[in-house]
């Protein structure tokens, strides 16, 4: 093979209560990135669409080939590689972008190379693009992308995933109001210290989503979608933050949270009408606040990255 065309889906990390150790795949939007083989040695940034000049084409300062290059490190393989990059997905949403590209980076390095690791052995790789983009190599969105479905991250050190069994009948909303939010900038506010009777109460709300997932008890899953840790910090950095998660639950949201970082904000419902309402709830309320939005209805994605070509 000397070329391959891949789409790495976006995805949901924390998933309220979750976070950094929780995340799902969505079916849209995503990252493509067109790899080819070349005669000449190492990684050359051709071309980024979709990103109005702002990602770096230098291989050393941009996701996709930091993680290809940390892949091909660890093969001890010197090839040639030409890549297209086409970003479908806003910068600084909440949503993975940054995920997105490094995932289809190795994913579809490891296709051109006839696949000498198995997908799950990628997720290393991945996440040295996580880490330059936002200083931490965190796995909640690396994952899901990568892996498709829900994922929980049970321990970084050592690194153990977990896909968590999905209900076929949940649907996400996601509504990514049109301003940015860096992942560093909303890190940096967050608490270093917590009350014990917070984490107590997240721990008991962790294990309610994911016994809610796994049977399938959709009330379950609506009472544990509560964050008191992050999400009092973070709504504070999006405008209108209470007004939208009221009005998606008033549609029939079984819960409403912050995507990763923000701004976008998601929710899950038990069927595909459900998640149109909450859809049209949501980006109505954007509206009466003068904000433009772009909206996805999506199941959980299982499959993860895609070869297209």
């Amino acid at each position: 093979m000397k070329s391959v065309k891949v789409f790495a889906p976006a995805t949901v990390a924390n998933v309220t209560c979750g976070f950094d150790v929780l995340g799902f795949a969505v079916h849209e939007p995503g990252d493509e990135v067109i790899m080819q083989l070349t005669d000449a040695k190492g990684l050359c940034i051709k071309d980024i669409k979709g990103d109005d000049g702002v990602l770096p084409r230098d291989v050393d300062k941009n996701t996709v080939t930091v993680a290809i290059k940390a892949y091909l490190d660890h093969l001890q393989v010197d090839v040639g590689v030409d890549i297209y990059l086409e970003k479908k997905m806003p910068l600084g949403s909440g949503l993975g972008s940054s995920a997105a590209s490094a995932v289809a980076g190795v994913y579809g390095i490891n296709e051109l190379l006839d696949r000498p690791l198995e997908v799950s052995e990628l997720l290393p790789f991945a996440m040295q693009g996580e880490l330059l983009a936002c200083g931490e190599p965190h796995a909640d969105n690396v994952a899901p992308a990568l892996l498709g479905g829900f994922v929980l991250i049970r321990s970084y050190n050592p690194l153990d995933v977990v896909k968590i069994h999905t209900p076929k009948n949940l649907f996400a909303t996601i509504v990514h109001p049109q301003i940015e939010i860096a992942t560093k900038d909303a890190r940096s506010i967050l608490k270093r210290n917590l009350l014990l009777k917070d984490a107590i109460r997240q721990w008991g709300n962790i294990g309610g989503l994911i016994t809610g997932l796994f049977t399938e008890d959709y009330q379950l899953i609506s009472r544990s979608m509560e964050d008191v840790i992050v999400e009092p910090v973070r709504s504070m950095l999006i405008p209108g933050f209470d007004q939208v998660k009221a009005s998606a639950l008033a549609a029939g949201a079984l819960g409403c949270g912050i995507s990763g970082s923000g701004p976008s904000i998601f929710s899950l419902s038990s069927s595909v009408e459900t998640a149109h309402q909450v859809a049209e709830a949501m980006e109505a309320c954007f509206r009466e606040l003068d904000i433009l939005s772009d909206v996805f209805v999506s199941p959980v994605n299982q499959q993860g990255p895609l070869v297209i070509s």
